[in-house]
C-alpha cells in the first residue's frame, strides 16, 4: 500500500495545480475572463491588466498558495506514509504542471511563475526569499514582469545548489525539480522573448487593448 501513497499525493497537487484562480478569482468578482483580453495569460499579471489590482493580489497569492500547499502537507505528514524528497519534488512539479496544463481547464492554463514561487518557498523559505529578491530587483530596474520571472528561473537552481553547500543540504531531487521548472517556465516565455528582443514586451502595470 504504501507505494500508491507517493502516487495519490502526486495526483492529488497536479489536481490542486489545475484549479486556475485567475479564471476563478475573475468570475467571483465580475471581471471578464482573462483568457479574452491583454497577453490572454490566466496568471495574475494579466488579471492585473483588467485594473483590478485586488484581483491581481488575490489570484497571485492563491496561485502561490497551491503550489506551496502540498509541498508543505507532504513535508509535515509524509514521514508517516513512507514519503520522502522524491515525494515533495513530485508534488511541486506536479502542482506547477497542473497550472500550466489545468485538467479543469481543458489543458490551457498560465505560465507558472507564481505557482513555481510557492513551490519553491515550500522547498526552502531561505530559496524562496532569494528567488523572490531576484523577481523584484529585475523587475524593478526593467519593468518587465516576463524578464523577471525568465531570470529568476535560471537562478534559482543554482541558488538552491550553492546554498546548500553553505546552509543546508540540497537534495539532488529537489534541485532537479527546480531546474525541470526552470526550463519550462523559459518554454512558457517564448513569446515574451520574442517581444522583448523586439523591444515589443509591455511592461508592469500597462493596460492591452
Amino acid at each position: 500500500m504504501e507505494a500508491v501513497y507517493p502516487l495519490i499525493a502526486t495526483v492529488a497537487a497536479y489536481l490542486i495545480g489545475s484549479l486556475s484562480f485567475a479564471v476563478l478569482v475573475s468570475r467571483v468578482m465580475g471581471l471578464n475572463d482573462p483568457r479574452t483580453y491583454g497577453s490572454k495569460n490566466p496568471g495574475a499579471t494579466n488579471v492585473l491588466r483588467s485594473g483590478n489590482k485586488a484581483a491581481a493580489i488575490v489570484t497571485l497569492l492563491l496561485d502561490a498558495l497551491k503550489g506551496w500547499l502540498p509541498v508543505v502537507a507532504v513535508q509535515v505528514w509524509g514521514d508517516a506514509f513512507g514519503l520522502g524528497n522524491g515525494t515533495v519534488a513530485l508534488v511541486g512539479l506536479a502542482a506547477f504542471l497542473g497550472h500550466l496544463f489545468p485538467v479543469f481547464f481543458g489543458f490551457k492554463g498560465g505560465k507558472g511563475v507564481a505557482t513555481a514561487a510557492g513551490v519553491i518557498i515550500g522547498f526552502n523559505p531561505w530559496l524562496g526569499l532569494a528567488s523572490l529578491a531576484t523577481w523584484l530587483i529585475v523587475a524593478f530596474f526593467f519593468r518587465y514582469s516576463s524578464l523577471a520571472s525568465i531570470v529568476t528561473a535560471v537562478f534559482a537552481p543554482a541558488f538552491f545548489l550553492l546554498g546548500g553547500h553553505v546552509a543546508w543540504d540540497a537534495p539532488a531531487v529537489l534541485v532537479l525539480s527546480l531546474a525541470v521548472m526552470g526550463v519550462l517556465l523559459v518554454w512558457r516565455h517564448a513569446e515574451n522573448i520574442n517581444r522583448l528582443i523586439a523591444g515589443k514586451e509591455s511592461k508592469l502595470g500597462a493596460k492591452k487593448p
